[in-house]
């Protein structure tokens, strides 16, 4: 660490210095305090060129509708008091650039569905249980070589590299060649495979472990959790496999997501996001456990992620977090729906993201007034 450390100083004369800008967390609690503050003004009418205040590089003149309260931050009450010299706003906590109040809606839009991914990293986040599932099991290869009880999470990074070699390499080529086109699954059908391949973990978790434990009554070793069981550790290896897929399709496909759906001007944040939700998810996975601990040793009963496994019911367990990803699943499909499309319809997009530009502001004031006569 002390290294790494080091490098990364002497470095420094290497790298491209840009000059610190202004923090976007304080552009969006600037939104949200302006737009409160300004919570009692009407809306301007649709084809008004002048009622909201954009930056003076930008062609965005107008925020788009949805959120529509969120509008109200970057109208413009008095030009000559709100507005500076140089264009700016004169106060920025009592008015707001368009291109402000769109990144906050962006934002907003998009935590829907990263939500969705922290159940999928509460089940990638179980590595304890199958360690100590792995201790009990016979964990030979030959008769002189077994596998470290630590390392079966290395099936997971290994279905997760071979299906991203495979993905590019081979099954978007042969899609494409059959197609007679370029071939590329959505962002959102990769982000709802992984989390149906996280159901299908759990559920295979659960069936594995219920049979390791009916095994281990039969051969007499249920209050001995150090005994080793006849039967080979390799039964975990296919929960390990979905686990790495599931988390090659969401996991990747939801960085993609927030790179593509979120500004550019919010490229950071975009790379935080999947961050966020594992340290989010780490917190939850013990929650869980601790929920689970205290519901089911009550009465003097053995707790279900007792620390002798033979005991406990970890299967049950699984079965749990099998439930809780089936309904974070259906939970999916419904932001998935109400997000609409993404990617595939690029003009869409870019006004959900950036707002109105002048001509698609004319136009939308001349088919209201077409609707008023």
């Amino acid at each position: 660490m002390l290294l790494s450390v080091l490098l990364f100083f002497i470095a420094s004369p290497l790298y491209l210095k840009l000059n610190p800008s202004k923090s976007l967390l304080t552009g969006f609690l600037q939104v949200m305090v302006v737009a409160y503050k300004n919570r009692n003004l009407t809306f301007p009418l649709p084809d008004s060129t002048g009622s909201y205040h954009h930056r003076r590089d930008s062609n965005i003149v107008a925020p788009t509708h949805k959120l529509r309260f969120l509008n109200k931050a970057c109208i413009i009450k008095n030009p000559g008091q709100d507005i500076a010299s140089d264009g700016s706003a004169s106060n920025p906590w009592s008015l707001c650039a368009v291109e402000q109040v769109e990144e906050l809606k962006a934002l907003i839009k998009v935590l829907p569905l990263w939500s969705t991914g922290i159940i999928m990293s509460i089940n990638l986040s179980q590595n304890s249980f199958p360690v100590l599932q792995a201790s009990s099991m016979d964990r030979h290869l030959t008769t002189k070589f077994q596998i470290p009880a630590g390392s079966y999470g290395m099936f997971n990074i290994i279905s997760l590299a071979l299906w991203v070699i495979l993905y590019d390499r081979a099954i978007l080529p042969m899609a494409s060649k059959l197609k007679g086109k370029p071939v590329r699954f959505s962002v959102k059908l990769r982000m709802g495979i992984g989390l149906f391949l996280t159901c299908l973990a759990m559920a295979v978790s659960a069936i594995v472990e219920n049979a390791r434990r009916r095994k281990t009554i039969r051969e007499g070793f249920l209050n001995n959790p150090h005994a080793v069981l006849n039967m080979s550790a390799l039964w975990l290896v296919p929960q390990f496999c979905l686990n790495g897929l599931a988390e090659a399709f969401t996991a990747i496909g939801q960085t993609e997501f927030f790179y593509s759906e979120l500004p550019k001007s919010m490229s950071s944040i975009a790379a935080a996001l999947f961050g966020l939700g594992l340290v989010v998810a780490n917190l939850l996975a013990s929650v869980v456990v601790s929920i689970i601990d205290d519901i089911t040793s009550r009465g003097g009963k053995e707790s279900w992620v007792s620390s002798n496994i033979n005991k406990g019911r970890i299967d049950s367990y699984y079965w749990v977090l099998t439930i809780l990803s089936v309904i974070n699943l259906l939970y999916y499909f419904v932001c998935a729906w109400a997000y609409g499309p993404c990617g595939d319809q690029p003009t869409k997009l870019t006004r959900a993201r950036n707002g109105l530009r002048k001509e698609e502001l004319a136009n939308l004031g001349t088919k209201e007034m077409k609707g008023k006569a």
